[in-house]
């Protein structure tokens, strides 16, 4: 089993900034061995997949309406991976998560790849 927990999420105001975290935790988990993935889910909206690190060789991916603003980055000393998200914007707003999986290899943003799943951080942009 794999235990995921985000934190970091709140409020903030357009323009503004937040780092969300992910401690991943499991008998014998090591961090880099596992793609993980950073997914939101707004009100009525279905789950997307926004940025994704890879296990193969540490490739990052993000979707195109976060390119230049969120950066995805692991401590595999900690078991941690980040979302540093920057000039966040109203459309921002959702709950996020982040996941796993233990047979995937490189990386995907299709949720359906992943197996596990964090509890979900909620951020909030507006003024």
């Amino acid at each position: 089993q794999v235990q995921l927990v985000e934190s970091g999420g709140g409020l903030v105001q357009p323009g503004g900034s937040l780092r969300l975290s992910c401690a991943a935790s499991g008998s014998g988990f090591i961090l880099d061995h596992y793609a993980i993935g950073w997914f939101r889910q707004a009100p009525g909206k279905e789950r997307e997949g926004i940025s994704c690190i890879s296990n193969s060789d540490g490739s990052t991916y993000y979707i195109d309406s976060v390119k230049g603003r969120f950066t995805i980055s692991r401590d595999n000393a900690k078991n941690t991976v980040y979302l540093q998200m920057n000039s966040l914007k109203p459309e921002d707003t959702a709950v996020y998560y982040c996941a796993t999986d233990r047979i995937l290899f490189g990386a995907s943003l299709d949720p359906n790849e992943y197996d596990y799943w964090g509890q979900g951080t909620q951020v909030t942009v507006s003024s």
